[in-house]
């Protein structure tokens, strides 16, 4: 078995920054009224600014392939190019289409030459896993690099016309139509973008090692939190889009992403500790054997909240060890943890044999990823 490095990093925000006031300008009114969830959601999150594509007169700029190959492209010069990638691995939990798979279309705007694609499903933890099949295909030695990427274009599935119809629905329903808090909380929390690494066998560039990779999931015993292309029944389970008349896809809006907040609330913290416990245990390491914890949160509501979750389950990590900058980018879903490591890596401030821990949560159904990293 090889050891695997990361070697490069990149990451691509599109367009301009987007402030809290400017969000239901790029991203519509719903009904023709400014929402009343929007500074509830805000407040709560604490994201300052985030990236859309979309341009200044409301185009599109980049779909979620493109924002992948760009930063790609990044990556690369005239020592590596686009041309040397032997592996494609690409993680999204908002891919531009059902088929064929978002790692192929990346490959078809690279147009770099014949190379293994592989495409993981899944919400935040997809661009984890993408890293992950990265990571075992060079260590296994099938490869001698990987390129792995994480990368989201939720703009557009938040765009008011997709509630437009279900809204219309509603009128002839009732006097007063409200989207639903699940579909609307999302619309508050997401944002484009895309991150990428180079993984080799030999510790050139900037050098992060991956010591290990693990994953867990609680599917077995919690039902669906977070969800798109279905409506969530009253006794848990998921109706799939396929089962509907097509005339119920928009006026229930079965596209749009959907979140149980309660069942996020309850759950995500809880097992996120217990999972990073069962981590942490199996490969013998305690709170006081990395230097950098980055965890990626959804909201700064959690983060007081993880801490103290934390503490109450005996793994409590001082705050000087915590390392985000959600405030600035938002959610980025899948890409999060790839933007995050790329501007701890950009700052400067890491030194040989500092240690990284890597924590993803994905409320989906409630997975969880982590990675370990020593700096060389």
């Amino acid at each position: 078995m090889k050891d695997v490095y990361i070697t490069r990093i990149a990451k691509f925000l599109p367009n301009e920054p987007i402030e809290n006031e400017q969000m239901e300008e790029k991203l519509g009114i719903i009904n023709g009224k400014n929402s009343k969830a929007r500074r509830i959601v805000l407040r709560n999150n604490q994201i300052k600014t985030r990236y859309y594509a979309i341009d200044a007169v409301g185009n599109i700029t980049h779909n979620n392939a493109q924002l992948t190959k760009e930063a790609i492209e990044l990556l690369c010069d005239d020592d590596f190019t686009t041309k040397d990638i032997e592996l494609l691995s690409c993680g999204t939990s908002s891919p531009d289409q059902i088929l064929p798979s978002h790692a192929s279309m990346v490959h078809g705007f690279l147009k770099n030459g014949n190379l293994e694609v592989n495409s993981p499903s899944g919400a935040c933890c997809s661009g984890m896993n993408a890293l992950k099949y990265g990571f075992l295909a060079v260590k296994a030695g099938q490869v001698s690099n990987a390129v792995c990427t994480g990368s989201e274009r939720t703009s557009t599935w938040m765009k008011s016309d997709i509630f437009e119809n279900e809204v219309a629905h509603l009128k002839e329903l009732e006097d007063n139509p409200i989207l639903a808090f699940n579909k609307e909380f999302l619309r508050w929390m997401l944002s484009d973008g895309s991150g990428a690494v180079l993984l080799e066998s030999e510790p050139n560039g900037i050098a992060l090692k991956i010591e290990w990779m693990e994953g867990y999931s609680y599917a077995f015993e919690m039902e669906t939190c977070m969800y798109a292309g279905a409506d969530k029944l009253e006794n848990g389970h998921l109706k799939p889009w396929s089962e509907y008349p097509a005339e119920d896809w928009a006026n229930k809006s079965l596209f749009a992403m959907k979140q149980d907040v309660k069942l996020l609330g309850e759950n995500i913290l809880v097992k996120g500790v217990d999972s990073l416990k069962m981590a942490m245990a199996k490969h013998h390491i305690t709170t006081a054997d990395f230097d950098y914890y980055l965890p990626h949160i959804s909201s700064y509501y959690f983060k007081e909240n993880l801490y103290e979750e934390l503490k109450r389950q005996g793994v409590e990590i001082p705050w000087e060890k915590w390392f985000m900058n959600l405030s600035k980018v938002g959610n980025v879903g899948a890409a999060s943890i790839y933007v995050m490591l790329e501007e701890l890596v950009s700052s400067g401030q890491l030194k040989k044999g500092d240690k990284i821990l890597l924590h993803v949560p994905e409320s989906a159904r409630f997975s969880y990823s982590y990675a370990y990293l020593t700096v060389c």
